[in-house]
């Protein structure tokens, strides 16, 4: 099933208490009764959700294709335009929808919600007052969003670049001809590609002074193939394989975004960055809190006979149970206050939601890794998901941007702050470009 055979989506709903109330009626001007009856049928809808992903979740897994069922859920309860502005039709969600979805999502399936992120953070952008796209070719993609459920995905990471973050020109290649734009090149992690119907290629011109930028491939074209290679540890279902396009051609307005290089090392959106590090970070620590969940059940649930009692009597593992809670509790905490401020409009700087992301999904591991850890060989088995959640949970590390360069960038900024010499300090830990970096967006060259 691709993303264009969808059935009609349910209206978008309201969720749970974080998400905003509808911007056209004063909130005074609604029974409290009323509105808290919505927010429990919205909160029972991502209960829902979450149970429905964690049935199919091992079996998932297991086979490692595509989710495609999981997102005709989605598109049935009209979440996939959930991040569309309302002009065309969407949600209009603000961070707090955006990441309260995704982590419901996660909870359940986190390939899912990987391929959800990228559908969530393309759409945010592509709604943006600045968005740079000719306007037909930009309407085309968010109402298919909110009509079909159709995904799209920026493709970024290429065998010799590695990451575009890092810096380099793409090997993929623009080329100018009388019937439109043909593309050629090879693209590495393309997550989601079995479910994509929009592809927005990360490219250059052959142009005397290359230009470097978007293109929009609609998928299914001649000159595209797919190269099955994705077989990892973790999140395998998010059919992040390799793209192969021989003379592709698109027409001229495809070209969505092209620019001299040196613009795109600009000042980064820090609000595009907000949305990335909050939602990465909400995907991972959702991972954790089923591991914390699955570790408190056993220690309840497992009385050796040499104890007679409970492992949850046993002081050293409230130990540890506690260690996880304040690790928890650190995430929450860092999501919260990064979520509340990007939703009034004060964004945290692109270093901060740099290491927001570092900081949240370290966390999410050290959870993960100590409920192993006090669980053994019962965490171990594959009979127990909690194996599965450690394999998924790593993959956190690989995301633009990865620790060194957050790192990098945060501690750049703070010497050249205290040092009165030094001329003003600018960070950019990823290209400011619309859209997100794929599952592999952080491969080194």
């Amino acid at each position: 099933m691709t993303a264009s055979t969808l059935a009609a989506p349910r209206p978008i709903p309201r969720l749970p208490p974080a998400w905003p109330s509808d911007p056209g009626v004063p909130t005074t001007a609604r029974p409290a009764a009323a509105e808290s009856a919505a927010h429990r049928q919205d909160a029972a809808l991502l209960a829902e959700i979450t149970r429905t992903l964690a049935a199919g979740a091992a079996a998932v897994d297991e086979a490692g294709h595509f989710p495609h069922a999981n997102f005709a859920l989605l598109h049935r309860h009209g979440l996939l335009g959930l991040a569309v502005p309302r002009a065309w039709g969407g949600g209009g969600a603000k961070l707090a929808q955006a990441r309260q979805l995704v982590a419901a999502v996660a909870a359940g399936e986190p390939s899912t919600a990987l391929v959800l992120t990228m559908q969530l953070m393309l759409t945010r952008a592509l709604g943006a007052a600045d968005n740079r796209w000719p306007a037909t070719v930009r309407d085309r993609v968010l109402r298919s969003a909110v009509t079909e459920g159709s995904l799209g995905n920026q493709l970024r990471v290429e065998p010799e670049l590695g990451t575009p973050a890092r810096g380099g020109l793409p090997g993929t290649v623009g080329r100018l001809t009388p019937q439109g734009w043909r593309l050629s090149g090879h693209k590495l992690y393309t997550t989601g590609i079995d479910g994509l119907r929009w592809l927005v290629v990360w490219g250059r011109t052959d142009e005397a002074e290359p230009r470097v930028g978007q293109f929009l491939v609609p998928a299914g074209l001649p000159g595209l193939q797919v190269r099955r290679s994705w077989n990892h540890l973790g999140m395998r279902a998010t059919a992040s394989d390799e793209l192969v396009l021989d003379e592709v051609l698109v027409p001229y307005d495809h070209a969505v975004d092209l620019r001299a290089p040196a613009d795109w090392a600009a000042r980064p959106d820090a609000e595009q960055l907000a949305w990335m590090g909050v939602l990465l970070g909400s995907l991972y620590d959702a991972v954790a809190r089923n591991a914390r969940d699955w570790l408190l059940q056993f220690l309840n649930m497992r009385c050796p006979a040499s104890l007679g009692a409970p492992l949850a009597t046993v002081p050293r593992l409230q130990e540890a149970v506690g260690e996880i809670e304040g690790l928890l509790l650190a995430s929450r905490a860092q999501l919260d206050a990064a979520t509340a401020a990007v939703d009034v409009g004060t964004p945290w700087s692109a270093p901060e939601s740099g290491l927001l992301k570092v900081a949240v999904t370290r966390n999410a591991v050290a959870v993960v890794e100590l409920a192993l850890r006090h669980a053994g060989n019962h965490g171990l088995s594959r009979d127990n998901p909690l194996q599965r959640y450690h394999r998924d949970v790593l993959c956190g590390r690989v995301h633009t941007p990865q620790d060194d360069s957050a790192l990098v960038a945060a501690g750049r900024l703070a010497l050249q702050a205290a040092s009165p010499a030094a001329a003003p300090a600018t960070a950019v830990l990823v290209s400011s470009h619309v859209g997100q970096p794929a599952h592999g967006d952080a491969g080194r060259s």
